[in-house]
């Protein structure tokens, strides 16, 4: 935390005291030296608490299991207890509740232990009596495996599944299903993006570790859509099918249906010509509601079974996806798919679709997402929403999906073509003028912008299962361990920046006065036993305005460890140095970065600041926050980065809209740039905010900005 606050013109500026800092680093070793005679008595006293002092410590530490000296002073005097009584007993219950909490994981995991024993002793006399498939008789040793006849059993139980979804099809749709390969390996589940295959990388099971999603937790609007009904099921069914069809009609079919835009940069739908096409329309148009329809194709390095895992896994999916998607939920699973796949799969999901800043609105949907493998072995995923669906009514309404998805296609060498559909129905109302222009050129919530996402992180993922790295350059990262490690921790940093800075329903955004679009927005956040935040109260900032610079001259200038003590004030002037990278694709920017601040401020000596950025044609991220070189040095070695403390800040930057900034380079047209920082404003999650506090933040921002337009401006005119 000292990292995090420790710096001198900050503390002044926040008026956070060290001593606070200080007892909350002392107290979390456990090791009860505060400065005492560390020589034990001769004799030792024992002291046994009274009923009531007990009960009064059991409350307090309900609310604060970590109190600081000051608030253990006040307890032991109020109890009639010394405060080194009261920093014992609240280490003996924090080890006890830790004792009592890795009992009942042993207790689970012995119980879990004895149903695993008892299915392969079941699995064993099954063996054991089984019968040869072609005479019926008794079966030799070494002529049927187990894994062949529990694959046998497997079938079996699919082949009666695909019969009844079959029958339902049939019924509703007015064909049955057809007959799918059987593949014996199913899809392990709960796998993370960088366990996938990518290219022809992807062959050894070593290349795994999980993404912890930093999401907040769903709200309460997307908290009451709940599960359908048996009798919805149906329909559901029949919608998801037609779904499909429409989806690979729109996919396949070119001009009348699709025209290229006035600029040639995007193709829009002809909305005449769609009507035409599909007369019956599957989703009902909503009064008031603006029609947006975009496609986009694309090659992508990764294999497409692994493509369609992204996309059914909803973890998988936000993760890859989390600049646009800032929270989604499987309600139900209709079902798994067939033959060990997700063929046939079918889930009814909620989802929250977002831009990076709080001036464009977020977009939930209610949809069904449904998978299936053509006859040519292309795959295809569709959404379609489920509002207004006979009787289906639902509180989100801000987004309504019709058929929208994609189709992949086998391509060699590990390869897959992608073409994405989106087709949705949305009030736009809310978003503000300075950003109607790019929400309507579809570079917002388009296609292009899936597409461009889906194929940076493709080139992230196959980055971060190389093995081939170059070990001449200074500063590159080439253990295995200490790479996957730092990219999980700047994986976390931008996820958790991402779900911070948008106009999520789970925020509570408030102006400051202020007049124009620059305005600076203010939000708190308590944080309280997460390890991968440090404890306390939290204050995020952000303001977003609009530059006459490319997007691209910005994202140069912002993530340039040079220029860096041009904007950022916490720096204080000193030389920033990459002390490590590791790239992340075929763009220069697209790497993560670790910079050492050079400066004469000797709290400084130990700031380290992690940094990712990243950029495609839609968007660019340059994302940092500060961390300790004691645990930077534990994640490079390859440790666990989930415990190390990050408050994410950054940029977003998105182009403007205009038809210049809409040729995928990036390279003309203006710059709506986001600027979002975080700052732990005080160590004790139940402290009040200040007046100021909120004041000092929002200096430091309007500081930020004024620095980065004037120097920005130098450049243009240069």
């Amino acid at each position: 935390m000292g990292i995090l606050v420790g710096m001198d013109h900050l503390q002044d500026l926040l008026l956070v005291s060290d001593t606070k800092s200080g007892s909350e680093n002392l107290e979390g070793g456990g090791s009860g030296d505060d400065g005492q005679d560390p020589r034990p008595n001769k004799k030792k006293r024992y002291h046994r608490h009274t009923q009531h002092q007990i009960q009064e410590m059991e409350a307090f530490f309900k609310e604060c299991p970590h109190p600081d000296d000051k608030q253990r002073k006040e307890l032991s005097r109020e109890l009639g207890l010394e405060p080194l009584q009261v920093k014992f007993w609240f280490q003996n219950k924090r080890t006890q509740m830790k004792t009592q909490h890795e009992r009942h994981e042993n207790t689970s995991l012995r119980n879990e232990n004895e149903k695993l024993r008892a299915d392969n002793m079941r699995y064993r006399e099954a063996l054991s009596n089984a019968s040869c498939p072609n005479c019926g008789g008794p079966t030799a040793i070494g002529e049927m495996s187990f894994d062949e006849h529990h694959l046998r059993l497997e079938n079996a139980r699919l082949r009666e599944e695909i019969d009844r979804i079959s029958a339902i099809a049939a019924k509703y749709v007015g064909k049955p299903v057809g007959n799918y390969p059987l593949i014996s390996s199913p899809v392990p589940p709960n796998r993370s993006p960088l366990d996938l295959g990518v290219g022809n990388m992807g062959t050894s099971p070593h290349h795994s570790f999980l993404l912890n999603s930093d999401m907040y937790a769903p709200g309460d609007i997307m908290r009451s859509i709940g599960a359908p009904s048996e009798a919805d099921k149906p329909m559901i069914i029949e919608l998801a099918v037609a779904a499909m069809e429409e989806l690979i009609r729109m996919a396949q079919i070119g001009e009348p249906l699709w025209m290229n835009s006035i600029d040639g940069s995007t193709t829009v739908l002809n909305e005449d010509e769609y009507i035409r096409t599909f007369p019956r329309g599957i989703v009902p148009k909503q009064s008031g509601f603006k029609c947006e329809a975009s496609r986009e194709s694309a090659v992508v390095i990764m294999n497409h079974n692994n493509l369609v895992e992204i996309l059914m896994d909803v973890n998988q999916w936000s993760t890859v996806f989390s600049g646009i998607v800032s929270r989604a939920m499987t309600l139900d699973v209709l079902s798994t798919g067939v033959a060990g796949n997700y063929n046939g799969a079918l889930q009814v999901m909620t989802a929250e679709f977002q831009v990076p800043t709080p001036l464009v609105p977020t977009r939930e949907s209610y949809f069904v997402r449904y998978c299936k493998q053509h006859v040519d072995g292309t795959w295809a995923v569709v959404d379609v929403s489920l509002d207004n669906q006979r009787g289906y009514t639902s509180a989100l309404k801000s987004c309504q999906r019709r058929p929208s998805g994609c189709l992949i296609q086998e391509m060699p060498n590990g390869y897959s073509k992608v073409t994405w559909i989106e087709h949705v129905e949305v009030d736009e109302r809310g978003v503000h003028s300075l950003y109607k222009q790019l929400v309507n050129s579809g570079n917002a919530f388009g296609a292009k912008r899936w597409v461009a996402t889906l194929d940076r992180q493709c080139e992230r993922l196959a980055s971060a299962l190389a093995t081939n790295i170059p070990t001449g350059d200074v500063g590159v990262i080439t253990t295995q361990e200490g790479r996957k490690s730092m990219l999980k921790l700047a994986e976390r940093m931008v996820i958790s920046f991402c779900a911070g800075v948008s106009a999520s329903t789970t925020h509570t955004w408030t102006t400051l006065s202020g007049t124009g679009a620059d305005d600076v927005r203010v939000m708190t956040r308590k944080s309280v036993d997460d390890p991968g935040r440090p404890p306390g109260i939290v204050l995020s900032a952000a303001t977003s305005f609009w530059l006459p610079v490319p997007p691209k001259r910005v994202f140069e200038f912002l993530r340039d460890e040079n220029s860096r003590n041009e904007w950022d004030i916490l720096s204080n002037g000193g030389v920033v140095q990459e002390m490590a990278h590791i790239a992340n694709g075929r763009d220069t920017g697209n790497c993560v970065s670790l910079l050492r601040v050079n400066s004469a401020n000797s709290s400084q000596s130990n700031m380290l600041i992690l940094q990712e950025s990243c950029t495609d044609s839609t968007a660019s991220y340059v994302i940092y926050a500060p961390v300790d070189i004691v645990a930077m040095n534990v994640v490079l070695n390859g440790s666990d980065p989930d415990y190390v403390a990050l408050l994410p800040s950054g940029f977003a930057i998105l182009p403007d809209g205009t038809s210049g900034s809409n040729n995928g380079e990036g390279e003309s047209g203006g710059s709506l740039l986001t600027v979002a920082f975080q700052i732990l404003v005080d160590s004790v999650p139940t402290a009040k905010l200040s007046l100021g506090s909120v004041a000092t933040v929002n200096n430091l921002i309007a500081c930020t900005v004024e620095r980065i337009k004037a120097s920005l401006s130098l450049d243009n005119e240069a």
